[in-house]
């Protein structure tokens, strides 16, 4: 595995709080990349992430995760960290497959690699140093960033000096963009300590013949893939020659689509036979930014004395506008008996601002299901990134 792979292993499995998350199968792909490149996400044709590899190894939270079985106040539930939830994550994963395209692919990996972006200068002439940060950062899409240069440097390094509130740090991207190979590749990255999971240092090397007249500029972006908040960058130069330099701190706001639930109860019950239960998933992009590739996930797992919930005991449906109510298929998992679903795409792509996703689902169980406890959720993200997960458990009964 290469040193990027790595490090987004880490950051990128406590990105999703919990195992109910990753159950979705909407957490981040680590794909191969060249050392020191940003390894591009690869949903089809195989690809696994950390925990499909595992398969149903725990996933371990990150410090910013709210505690067991708690609800934070973003909305999202927290689940122990070694749930049965583990286990469906390849079932979601493979229908996630079927319905992922190139776009989307493209979408989820961030820009196109081989585009270069505009770096434009910024700051003011005086400044040997200057930052420049999008004042808003939508959790799992990529925010423009960048760093301007009056001054010479000689085997120098830039560093970025990270506060962040509301999540870790850990699961905070960064990366620059390099015209000669045409490629983003992560800044390295450390955290300042245990003590402080809200603080981390970014670096990456440079040497340039700046001065204020002929300015130089480095393209960044950055991308949170954990939970809303706020973030604080202070960039700063070491030229080489012993001197350092420091640019005025910057900071953004860190929000995601609002998402909520209607007419799953709490202690919800399905008899054998009977009735569907209709729930609805609504997702408004109230970003002022375009969500593309957005995506919603359904999973479910439950384990008797007997046998085990299979996907032919559960009756799961969409309403599709235009064509009623459809089928949704659960597929099982690769080595564990849980299962998950790609629910079906209900709005334009790209999610506008303002613009409302809504899923209408309803759910029932088979004559032939045994009596248990059931599991079950549903997770909403863009591309591979899971920005919300909410469990929806439920009992099955006899007649």
């Amino acid at each position: 595995m290469t040193r990027a792979a790595q490090r987004a292993v880490g950051a990128r499995r406590p990105a999703v709080g919990t195992t109910v998350a990753a159950a979705a199968g909407l957490v981040l792909v680590v794909g191969v990349a060249a050392p020191g490149q940003a390894a591009p996400v690869q949903v089809a044709g195989g690809a696994q992430s950390a925990s499909v590899a595992s398969c149903g190894a725990a996933v371990t939270a990150s410090k910013s995760a709210p505690a067991a079985g708690t609800t934070s106040a973003t909305g999202t539930t927290s689940a122990t960290g070694t749930t049965s939830a583990a286990r469906m994550t390849s079932a979601v994963r493979s229908a996630s497959a079927v319905r992922s395209t190139g776009a989307e692919r493209v979408a989820s990996a961030g820009r196109v690699e081989g585009a270069a972006p505009v770096a434009g200068v910024t700051g003011r002439a005086g400044e040997k140093i200057s930052y420049s940060l999008a004042s808003e950062a939508p959790v799992g899409l990529w925010t423009s960033s960048g760093v301007t240069l009056r001054t010479p440097v000689s085997k120098g390094t830039v560093r970025l000096d990270v506060t962040t509130h509301g999540f870790s740090a850990a699961s905070l991207m960064i990366q620059r963009y390099v015209p000669k190979t045409h490629r983003w590749v992560d800044l390295d990255q450390r955290p300042v300590g245990s003590d402080h999971p809200e603080k981390g240092t970014f670096t990456f090397p440079v040497s340039v013949a700046a001065s204020a007249g002929r300015p130089a500029t480095v393209a960044l972006r950055v991308q949170d893939i954990d939970r809303p908040g706020r973030l604080t960058v202070a960039a700063s130069v070491n030229d080489g020659h012993g001197h350092t330099y420091r640019a005025p701190a910057r900071s953004a706001v860190v929000d995601r689509p609002t998402t909520t639930i209607t007419g799953w109860p709490r202690g919800a019950a399905l008899t054998r036979g009977g009735a569907a239960k209709e729930f609805t998933l609504a997702v408004k992009n109230t970003t002022k930014r375009a969500y593309p590739a957005l995506n919603a996930g359904y999973f479910a797992y439950g384990q008797g004395s007997g046998r085990a919930v299979e996907p032919k005991d559960l009756v799961l449906q969409q309403y599709v506008p235009g064509h009623g109510w459809q089928r949704v298929s659960l597929l099982p998992g690769g080595c564990d008996p849980g299962m998950g679903a790609q629910l079906v795409p209900t709005a334009e792509t790209p999610l506008a601002p303002g613009a409302t996703a809504v899923y209408r689902l309803r759910l029932a169980v088979a004559d032939s299901a045994p009596v248990v406890k059931v599991d079950a959720g549903v997770s909403v993200g863009t591309g591979d990134t899971s920005f919300f997960y909410r469990t929806l458990p439920f009992e099955i009964r006899a007649k």
